[in-house]
This record gives structure tokens, sequence and C-alpha cells, in this order.
């Protein structure tokens, strides 16, 4: 008996769509783009690719894991999108700083006859210029939803991103109710502008804060000048429990090479790398920023050469960092190494380049990279490669010649440039052309206190104290008051300053035993007080004791007393330091044994066992 049927009968399988909540949470947790892609290839396979919610979550998706073009594809798929899809479609613009294109989106929507909603004016104001920004604030107030809280956070960052804190403090005063956001943008407008101690009120009166706010907080300190502010502030965030990230820690990097806190910059290097913080090659060039500042190029070598996938600004932090520390050899060896490498030197690398000339008097070898930044890599110089020449050629005493080449430059000359002219008439003595500098600045209404002051030390240097009282007239005149040198030495993570003749110091009987006990050492060695140095009108024996009690000799000997024998002494000094204490302090490290490190404004200067690394020359 023959049959027809099978043996084993067969059902095709069934496959039923997951649920829609499962969707939704596949589309709005995806483990990478590749997941979400097949997601949503689920939904075309199960026809739910039109469904409102799904295809809504779908574009946030692809928008949030920086696939904007597969958001806006299937944006234009979508029929009759409501306020929700066009606002979510600007919300991804503008988060990508695609304000033209967010505000093209907004008039599309218009046009379209949807209406805004308090979300929509929210979205465009994450990134949109101020102009844009006082069109939609007009909008904003016609429709009614200026009162909104997200709206009007929105509009005081567009305000306060733009500088304009009246306009950014008027909404913020009007606010019913104060976000964290609010806060924080009103607080970085004020931190921007330099205005730290009406940011500081607004911080302390907080009643939370996140990582964010505590950043632009530290970092307005450290960017205007308050590095110290910055470190304290950094140890109340620490007490307060909250987890500094990248951002914290480049501003206290910054702050700690301001003021030469190499013990706290290594500890935030320790904690850097104990806390998980990635030492990218943004991390990594504040890393050997710090440690240049800080006179540990050593630590910086060992940063840069961990440093993988370097890029330029990396190889540019080291060679500065060598520049910085008169190691010019060094420095253009690695400048060399980067372009054989196959890296372009950038506007900073030669920064980098003619300054390690200018430190060790190599005016044949600047002059010729000069000329390379154009003829070999277009790089048109800026004043500050200008500046670089003309400190060149004044420190080689060239002064005549670095005149003529600031009056032949293409572009014009700022106050640092000619500041720095008029410091090399007063290091090689040329009265006449100093005052021919100084007139020309006053006559054209350049002059800075700098000019003033500059134009006194030359004509003091001279002996002429009737020049230096015409002057010192004219600056009380003008309220113009000379900036007092100060040196500072860090101890136990603790930064102590002194000024010339200081006495405020807790140990200041000790310090100015130490400096007696100095000053035998010295007679003893043969030294003769370089008076000449000091720029006042007075007797011989005023002027030595002026000169003994200068805030780099006090810092040094509060550092021979405060640390063990054969200890590293790390001096920063705000000026120049002085031909009579670099002489000084040569003897001191021959007499102690000990390496001194010195920053004073120009350079770095190593003292080991009576020389410089400096070769007498800055």
């Amino acid at each position: 008996m023959s049959s027809t049927t099978p043996l084993v009968t067969t059902t095709a399988p069934t496959h039923h769509p997951p649920s829609i909540d499962r969707l939704t949470f596949l589309i709005d947790k995806p483990n990478s783009i590749h997941h979400l892609l097949q997601t949503h290839a689920l939904l075309l396979r199960h026809n739910l690719h039109h469904h409102p919610i799904l295809n809504f979550k779908l574009q946030r998706s692809y928008a949030s894991l920086g696939r904007l073009d597969y958001s806006v594809a299937l944006f234009r798929r979508t029929q009759n999108p409501t306020v929700f899809f066009w606002s979510s479609i600007i919300n991804s613009h503008s988060k990508c700083s695609l304000h033209d294109l967010a505000l093209m989106y907004y008039t599309q929507m218009l046009a379209n006859g949807v209406q805004p909603n308090c979300f929509t004016f929210s979205a465009l104001m994450k990134s949109c210029p101020i102009d844009a920004g006082k069109l939609l604030h007009c909008q904003t107030i016609k429709l009614g939803f200026d009162s909104d809280l997200y709206v009007r956070t929105g509009l005081v960052d567009v305000y306060a991103r733009a500088g304009d804190v009246v306009g950014a403090r008027q909404l913020f005063d009007t606010m019913p109710e104060r976000s964290l956001v609010s806060l924080t943008a009103m607080i970085t407008c004020y931190a921007k502008r330099g205005e730290v101690d009406e940011a500081r009120v607004l911080f302390d009166g907080m009643k939370e804060r996140d990582v964010v706010c505590w950043n632009v907080m530290i970092d307005g300190y450290s960017q205007h000048g308050m590095p110290n502010e910055a470190l304290l502030l950094f140890r109340k965030m620490l007490v307060a429990k909250v987890k500094p990230d990248g951002v914290t820690v480049l501003s206290l990097l910054s702050a700690c090479g301001q003021i030469g806190a190499l013990e706290s910059g290594r500890w935030l290097h320790s904690y850097i790398e104990s806390n998980g913080i990635r030492i990218d090659v943004q991390v990594g060039s504040a890393l050997i920023d710090m440690y240049s500042k800080c006179g540990s190029w050593e630590d910086a070598r060992l940063v840069f050469d961990r440093i993988g996938g370097k890029d330029v600004v990396v190889w540019n932090s080291m060679i500065v960092g060598y520049a910085m520390h008169g190691f010019s050899r060094e420095a253009l060896e690695l400048f060399s190494e980067m372009c054989r490498i196959g890296y372009r030197p950038t506007d900073i690398t030669f920064i980098g380049v003619l300054n390690a000339c200018a430190y060790s008097g190599l005016v044949s070898e600047g002059q010729a990279f000069f000329s390379s930044m154009k003829d070999e890599y277009g790089i048109e110089p800026k004043i500050e490669h200008y500046g670089c020449m003309v400190n060149l050629l004044s420190r080689a005493g060239k002064v005549e010649e670095a005149y003529e080449f600031v009056k032949n430059m293409k572009i014009e000359p700022d106050p640092v440039l000619w500041g720095t002219l008029l410091g090399a008439c007063r290091l090689h003595g040329n009265i006449a052309l100093g005052e021919r500098i100084a007139e020309f600045l006053v006559g054209q209404n350049l002059a800075n206190s700098g000019t003033y002051i500059l134009l006194s030390n030359i004509y003091a240097a001279a002996g002429n104290w009737d020049g230096v009282a015409k002057v010192r007239t004219l600056m009380n005149n003008s309220g113009i008051q000379k900036e007092p040198g100060c040196s500072s030495i860090e101890l136990n993570n603790k930064v102590h300053e002194f000024l010339a003749g200081d006495k405020n110091c807790p140990r200041t009987k000790e310090v100015y035993t130490m400096i007696g006990e100095i000053n035998g050492w010295l007679k003893a060695h043969g030294y003769t007080p370089q008076t000449e140095t000091v720029l006042h009108d007075l007797g011989e024996k005023e002027k030595e004791q002026s000169l003994q009690v200068h805030s780099e000799k006090l810092a040094i000997a509060f550092g021979l007393i405060s640390t063990q024998s054969g200890t590293t002494l790390k001096i920063v000094k705000n000026l120049r330091v002085c031909s009579d204490c670099h002489a000084v302090t040569k003897l001191i490290s021959k007499i102690t044994g000990r390496k001194i490190v010195m920053r004073d404004r120009n350079r770095f200067h190593h003292f080991v066992n009576g020389s410089c690394s400096c070769g007498d020359y800055w």
C-alpha cells in the first residue's frame, strides 16, 4: 500500500515580535552602535519601524551614539513629525554645536505649522550664539515660555556664554526658582570674566554642588592668577566627597605649575593614576607642562616617554619644557626627531624652538628657524614669535639690531615686546635707546607700568638719580606702583612666600640667623656684593644690607633651616633674578652641596656645585 503521507510532519516556526517594552529597553540601552543596528533590523523585520514611540527613541539613540546622519535619515522618513520629533532633532544638533542646522530645523518646524514648546527652546539655547539667542528670547516672551525653569536656565546660559554678565544676571535674579544648571552658568560667566569674588559668593550659597560647578570655580581661580585658592578649594572638594574628574585635574595641574608646587603636582599625578583617570594626550601634556614649570624636567620626560599615540601638542609641551630650563640641545634634538617621524610643527613648536635658541645665545640658528617658519612650513609668524626674536637678539647684546627688527615688523608691536627691548636696554646699559623707546611709547599713549619702571631702572643703573626721581614722580601722579619682588618655596605641600626684607614668617628669627651664617660663608669664599645692582640712591653699606634680604635669599635660608642636608631646594621668583642673587646662589650650592632650582620670570636656573645651567646667560 502506497501512501503520499510523509512519515514526519513539520510545522513552520512562528516568530513572535518582542514586546514594545522590550524593544524600548533595547533601543534606550544599546551596548554599541552594532547592537542598535540589530534592534533597528528587528523593527524592520516586524514592520514596527513606523511605531511613533520606537521611531522617536531610535532617532534619539542614534544621535547619542554619534550617528547623527542615521538620526536625520529616520527623521526625514517620519510622516508628520510632532513637536517632540522636531525638538529631539534640534536638540541632537545643538549638542553637537551645530547651531546653524538646529536653527534651520526650527524654522522648518514653524513653516510646517508645528508650534514649539518649552523643550524646543531649551534645546535651541544649548549652542546658539547671542544674536540668535536674543531673537529666541523675544519669541519665548511672545509665546509665554520665558518663565519656564528650563527655558530661563537656557537663556541665562546664552547670555553668560557671550560674556553679557548684566543680561545674564537680570534673567538670573528674576528666576522664581534657581536650578543647579542656572547657578553654574552664572558662576561660569563671572569666572570667565575674572570676577572670581562674585562667582565665589554664588558658589558658597549653593545648596547642592556637582563636579561641574566645582570645576568651574577651581578653573576660575587657576585661569586668573589665583592658584593657591584653586588648590585650597580642591581640598574642600575632597572633604565634600565630590569625586574629581579629568577637567578638575587639568585646572589643578595648571595651578601647581603657576606656583611651582611640585609636591602637590606629584600628589595629583598619583591621584590620577590611582583613580583610573586616563592619561590621554590632554592630561599627559598638562602633566609635562606642570613638571616642567615646577622644575622637574626629569619627571616631565618620564611622562612624555610613557604617553602612547603622542600628538604634536605632547611634543610641543616637552620642547617648550626643555627650552624653559635652558636645555637648548635637548629641545632642538627633540624638534628634529619630531619632524623626522613625520609630525608637522605648529606655531607653538616654534615658540619653544626660538626660546631654546634665545636662552643659549644661538642667534644664527634662531634666525634660520624664524625664516623657515614661513618659507618651509607656511606658518605666518605671530607677535609671540617676533617677541622671541627680539629676546634672542637682545640677550646677545644686539640691542640696536633688535630695535631695527621691531621697526620693520609686519605687525604692530605689543607692550610685552617693547618691554623686552627696554629690559635689554637696561641690561646692556643703552640709556639713549631706552629713553628713545620710552618717549615714543609715552607719546603714542602705549606706555604702561612696566615702561616707567624699566626706564627708572635704566636711570638707576647709570646712577642718574634725577632721572629716577622724574620717572617716579610720573608714576606716583599716574597711580602706578612697582611690582614687589616675591619668592616662594614649597615644603610639605604648603607654599611659603617671601618679600624683600620680609619679617612675617613664623620662623623669622631663624631665617635671619641663617642669613647671617650665609653672609659668613660668602665672605670666607671671597664674595663681593654687587651693590651696583641696587636701584636706589643709598650709601654703600645700606646697599649691601638691601642685597642681603632679597626675597630669593630669604626663601633659600628658610629652605636650608627647614629641610635635611642634601635636599634639593626649589624656588620660584616672580621677577628676573638679579645678578647678585644669581652669584650668591651659585656659591650657596657649592658651599652646602645642595642643588638649587630657581624659576624666575624668564627661565629656570639649575645651580649645582657653584655653576648654573644658564651659563650666566639670562
